[in-house]
């Protein structure tokens, strides 16, 4: 009787303990109990009922745990899945965003820029109508909110770029608006010859033994003192002024060059330094740009007077061959100095301007004798009576 009273009690204990969820290590603990408390009345049958109920309720008890793990590993999966779809996203967002910048800044202007930013701006001016449908409604709401991003978007771009703009303009523009004093009152009228520093008037070169040497053009002297007759003479190089001025200080050591501008005084565009004669506070009808580089290096090519360029030959005399045509030029002081260089374009002006003279000389030659014949009154025949 009080075997079987324990039996009961042992059964409905597991049953209590499968219910509230304890384990079977739980239900090992308590058979150790039981057994201690009922050794003398535990008979077989007991201990049978006791095993059982063990591994009814630690079977019971292991599988939500196992159902429950499978449930937690898949939302997991989903939730890398998601994530990585949201990664994804805004990469190509970003990806997007650049690359649509960059090719902007590059085919664009800021002034392009603003008037389609102005032009999204009025196209996103749509309003929902009473008359329209839902579904038209939606869209343009849809529409018009999507507007409304790209022109948050474009306006950020365009404060940026602008504010990045201006800080390159100042490295790149010119150190001054007016590179030259003025002009004192009776130099009026003077013509200002610029003239390249590198491969117009002196080259350097390098080698391993003697490294960096600078080497004077022939006849570069003589030129110099020749033209500080007539002209204004400015050197304008892209070279930086440490460079620039010692140069020159061994070069012209007569003064005849009125002033030296170096790389600040020029204007980067693409990589590359330009000569702005704009810049010089003089009238560009009265300038020339001398140069072995002249088209290329100058913003205000139909200023320019080619030149070649000098490497280093012994037999160059390119100088001393346009001065004839510089004199002639300061002696005449044409209105603009534009149209006789474009007059020129193309040609070796060395050459065409001897061409040029001997021609005038020829029929200069020819009205004098023309004017050396003697002069016979015209007869006047008398009417027949």
């Amino acid at each position: 009787m009080r075997s079987s009273m324990v039996v009961k009690d042992v059964i409905c204990a597991s049953e209590r303990l499968r219910h509230i969820g304890l384990s079977s290590l739980s239900l090992s603990s308590l058979r150790v109990v039981v057994r201690e408390a009922h050794t003398e009345s535990t008979t077989p049958a007991v201990a049978a009922a006791i095993s059982s109920a063990s591994s009814s309720s630690s079977s019971s008890t292991s599988e939500p745990s196992t159902s429950v793990g499978a449930n937690g590993e898949e939302v997991f999966k989903k939730q890398t899945a998601l994530w990585r779809l949201v990664k994804a996203s805004l990469l190509l967002s970003s990806t997007a965003a650049i690359g649509t910048a960059a090719y902007v800044t590059y085919a664009l202007d800021v002034k392009q820029v603003e008037s389609k930013v102005l032009k999204l701006k009025a196209s996103a001016n749509v309003n929902a109508s009473e008359d329209g449908g839902l579904l038209d409604n939606i869209r343009k709401v849809v529409y018009t909110t999507a507007i409304d991003g790209v022109v948050k978007v474009a306006d950020v771009y365009l404060e940026i770029r602008k504010s990045l703009e201006d800080q390159v303009r100042g490295f790149a523009a010119p150190s001054s608006d007016k590179l030259l004093p003025d002009l004192r009152p009776h130099e009026a009228g003077i013509f200002t010859l610029v003239l390249d520093l590198n491969e117009t008037l002196v080259h350097s070169d390098w080698k391993r033994d003697r490294g960096w040497r600078t080497f004077k053009r022939p006849g570069v002297e003589a030129f110099l003192e020749q033209l500080a007759q007539y002209y204004e003479l400015v050197v304008y190089s892209d070279q930086l002024s440490f460079y620039v001025d010692p140069v020159l200080e061994r070069l012209d050591q007569k003064g005849c060059i009125r002033a030296r501008l170096s790389r600040d005084a020029t204007q980067y565009v693409h990589g590359k330094h330009f000569r702005d004669l704009t810049k010089l506070n003089r009238d560009l009808s009265h300038v020339i740009y001398l140069s072995g580089h002249a088209v290329e290096s100058c913003l205000q090519p139909e200023n320019a007077l080619p030149v070649k360029a000098w490497k280093l030959e012994n037999d160059d005399t390119a100088l001393l061959d346009l001065l004839p045509f510089l004199e002639f030029v300061a002696r005449q002081r044409p209105a603009d100095i534009r149209p006789v260089l474009a007059s020129f374009q193309g040609l070796d002006i060395a050459t065409e301007f001897r061409e040029r003279t001997k021609e005038y000389q020829r029929r200069m030659q020819e009205r004098k004798q023309q004017s050396r014949l003697p002069w016979r009154a015209p007869t006047i025949s008398r009417p027949s009576s």
